[in-house]
């Protein structure tokens, strides 16, 4: 048992379910290509744990929620998933191709737990002070994850054999299931207000439809949610086409389609960096504005990339990243503020479950209009961000009248 779970705990469990989670996709990838020979069954492989994220995302947010002890249900959840990805791996060109898509499928559903569910537990973790610094470094557990991740599953699969990156995946799934085990219950560190975003978690009677019906409402009436969530979808889709069209890119500016992909990592290198700074300086900016300055940032970005000339591609890249990071610890300020605990998970979950198949929906848009003209698909991307940049949104700093929080007063935090 961990005698004192703080925040560096908290920060490296996520790490760890994180990178396994961004190891599982080109793991079962490259695993079904290399079992299978067929490059349409691996790519069905890896759409099939990618896409029951939007109907695991809500069911778990409400369980998260409702749950005396949502650890526990973390834990399991990383276990299934680790379970389901094991058997899709030892599965793919050994039987039939309809069960291993369903072990994947079986997996995916549990994704968003290590994503929103994981966040949302971390006011339970931290003094409400705190929290503007450890969101920033718990999304920047994201971006070394995506870093981290690809790079593991190219150089196992180089040096090793095809299902060595999975194997990998499925380890660092199960190392984070202690940790996920003894998060703390909710209402241990946090206030005692029920209904603050940062607060001891209310009990709530209600069923669990009552319970989903009551965090999408909330989500699409609440300003500052609505908008955050906007912003975030809108850029979430402009970078999964941003994805689509690195390897092409990279063949026609950079010299190679591997070329391409690294500007991704240095995406990531970006954002992880950005938001290391940003933990030790946050910005004098409320979180709802930093989201739409980021998107135009990002944006911005990707209409440098649109000129296909190699210098200011390396700089768009870098760019990207630089508003990438940033965005993703507004996105988590605006949730943790706003939210009643009661329903925090859901909405995280939820949340995550958007940005996913938002994600997903870029890539398929982009791959079909880099194949045909690149600028054309940077340039589509660059508008998706810009229109996330002009989504409104109430300032998430502004309390709700007869309501002042911690994380929200003047002079609290870090150098604030």
């Amino acid at each position: 048992m961990m005698k004192r779970y703080g925040t560096g705990w908290f920060l490296a469990g996520g790490a760890l379910a994180r990178t396994g989670d961004e190891t599982a996709g080109p793991a079962l990838l490259l695993a079904g290509f290399a079992l299978t020979g067929s490059p349409a069954t691996a790519s069905l492989l890896l759409a099939a744990l990618a896409v029951p994220a939007v109907l695991g995302g809500p069911l778990l947010g409400v369980l998260l929620d409702r749950a005396p002890r949502p650890g526990r249900l973390l834990a399991a959840c990383l276990l299934l998933y680790a379970l389901g990805l094991a058997l899709a791996a030892a599965g793919a060109g050994r039987v039939p191709t309809v069960v291993t898509l369903a072990c994947a499928a079986a997996a995916g559903l549990f994704a968003p737990a290590l994503a929103g569910g994981w966040s949302a537990q971390l006011p339970y973790v931290t003094d409400p002070g705190g929290l503007p610094a450890a969101t920033a470094r718990d999304a920047a557990t994201f971006h070394l994850a995506s870093l981290a991740g690809p790079a593991l599953t190219g150089a196992l699969a180089a040096w090793t054999f095809p299902s060595a990156p999975a194997a990998l995946a499925v380890t660092l799934l199960l190392l984070a299931v202690p940790v996920a085990w003894w998060l703390p219950a909710p209402g241990g560190r946090a206030g005692a207000d029920a209904g603050a975003g940062t607060g001891r978690r209310a009990p709530d009677g209600r069923s669990g439809a009552a319970g989903l019906r009551a965090g999408l409402r909330l989500t699409s009436r609440d300003p500052r949610l609505r908008g955050a969530t906007a912003t975030s979808v809108l850029s979430c889709a402009a970078q999964g086409m941003l994805a689509a069209c690195a390897a092409p890119l990279g063949e026609r500016v950079l010299g190679g389609a591997a070329r391409g992909v690294a500007l991704l990592a240095a995406v990531a290198l970006a954002a992880l960096a950005a938001n290391a700074v940003l933990a030790r300086c946050p910005l004098p900016v409320a979180p709802g504005a930093l989201l739409r300055w980021t998107a135009l940032v990002q944006g911005a970005a990707l209409l440098l990339a649109a000129t296909c000339r190699p210098g200011p591609v390396a700089a768009a890249a870098l760019l990207a990243g630089v508003g990438e990071g940033p965005q993703l610890s507004a996105l988590f300020a605006v949730r943790h503020r706003v939210a009643p605990a009661r329903l925090r998970a859901q909405l995280f979950t939820v949340g995550a479950s958007l940005k996913t198949t938002a994600f997903a929906a870029g890539a398929a848009l982009a791959g079909q209009l880099a194949g045909a003209a690149l600028p054309a698909g940077l340039s589509a991307a660059a508008v998706l961000h810009l229109l996330a940049a002009a989504v409104p949104g109430d300032r998430v700093g502004r309390s709700r009248p007869g309501v002042r929080r911690a994380a929200d007063s003047p002079g609290r935090g870090r150098g604030r």
